[in-house]
């Protein structure tokens, strides 16, 4: 046999095995009957995590996945496994994930999206997910030097999920034209959440939950769970059943030497906009606090978030005291200075041990009540000090 000889057998094996996974991949898809594909820049871990307690709930087994501040694959039972990871994130994992569901025998799969570059969204849905589902959360300013650079840029990248003939969900309302027309395009039925479907969440309906859950994330949950049969009472049951996230948006009291500090869990919440509403919510649910302290994760690898997070929030110029951590705090401060931000507020602990970034929050603290806000990233040193006032407190949520 010469070469060529060789390399077309070659060729032609390769051929078949491609084919022969995507048969099998099809065919894994065609049992599980209910696929729900999450996107969106905020809350796509939280609604994945919801629309799957929720099922639960109503009897259809189901499996999720989010890949928010840590990797997880839910089992129907609730417990949570990691996924291995063996040379970084891969939107290939999904396939895994969803054989694993389709051994599981489940009746439903919930998936988060992990693409960011706009192509891998729509690689992700026509070729992997291919959801009965279709679900973005909403579309606001983040990873702009990936899916940008204007907001409106993200919107079109995270469209690229929007299933054939398929359903299409979504909370986002300032973009909604963008995804408007990638449903028309393709010849999918568009569900939007209105301003008065969140207003109709109500403070007891978001009573119960083991975090701070947001309504408009309930709004659109129950409207996906409407549209599978499922009544509202037993939604939102299950829903309450919902393991938080890691980066969940939590509250801890700390007391500690005669002093009480609120430390607010927003780490998660990395655009402007998200995290200017955090940082108001949280001082009008605490109107008895004498200071209020800012905590920012910051990376030196997203220069353009810590760009946004001081030229489009008021909260370095409101907080009392504002202490930064993470590997890109000296970006914050060239930023800072060209901003003309007091750099006498600033307390820098970048890339020290977490007792001793504790040390230096307690340092700035008054002597009676002191609320503290992490913002920035969840990664890092943002988990671990989420867990250091987690293991030192009980878990308080913010009503």
């Amino acid at each position: 046999m010469d070469e060529l000889e060789i390399l077309a057998v070659a060729t032609l094996t390769l051929v078949l095995l491609g084919a022969f996974e995507v048969f099998k991949h099809r065919r894994n898809l065609s049992r599980i009957p209910i696929r729900i594909h999450v996107a969106g820049t905020r809350g796509k871990s939280s609604v994945t995590r919801l629309l799957a307690a929720a099922l639960n709930e109503a009897g259809k087994r189901t499996a999720a996945k989010t890949t928010g501040t840590l990797a997880r694959m839910i089992l129907p039972d609730g417990r949570e496994v990691p996924i291995f990871r063996p040379s970084g994130a891969n939107i290939i994992e999904q396939l895994r994930v969803i054989s694993t569901t389709n051994r599981m025998r489940c009746d439903a799969i919930v998936i988060e999206c992990m693409a960011l570059i706009p192509e891998l969204h729509w690689i992700s849905e026509s070729k992997m997910v291919r959801a009965t589902h279709g679900v973005i959360t909403n579309a606001r300013a983040d990873h702009l030097e990936v899916m940008g650079p204007q907001e409106t840029d993200v919107a079109r990248a995270l469209a690229g999920i929007v299933p054939p003939k398929a359903k299409m969900f979504t909370a986002e309302r300032q973009h909604l034209d963008i995804i408007e027309h990638a449903c028309k395009d393709r010849e999918t039925e568009l569900f939007a959440v209105t301003e008065a479907e969140v207003e109709a969440i109500a403070k007891e309906d978001l009573l119960g939950f083991a975090y701070t859950e947001h309504a408009e994330n309930v709004a659109l949950a129950l409207k996906i769970l409407a549209d599978l049969g499922i009544d509202r009472q037993t939604a939102l049951r299950g829903m309450k059943k919902t393991r938080p996230d890691p980066g969940a948006l939590t509250e801890h009291e700390v007391h500690f030497f005669g002093r009480t500090l609120s430390f607010i869990n927003a780490f998660a919440a990395n655009d402007p906009t998200s995290t200017q509403r955090i940082w108001n919510l949280s001082k009008q649910n605490h109107p008895e606090i004498d200071k209020t302290v800012a905590v920012f994760n910051l990376r030196a690898d997203r220069p353009h978030r810590t760009i946004q997070l001081v030229r489009e929030t008021s909260i370095f110029s409101d907080a009392d005291d504002v202490v930064l951590m993470g590997s890109g705090a000296y970006t914050f401060a060239r930023v800072a200075a060209s901003a003309g931000i007091d750099a006498s507020r600033i307390v820098y602990a970048e890339q020290e041990r977490i007792e001793d970034v504790f040390e230096k929050i307690i340092g700035v603290c008054s002597d009676s009540h002191t609320l503290v806000v992490g913002m920035g990233n969840i990664g890092g040193q943002g988990l671990d000090l989420v867990r250091y006032f987690k293991n030192r407190s009980h878990p308080r949520v913010s009503q």
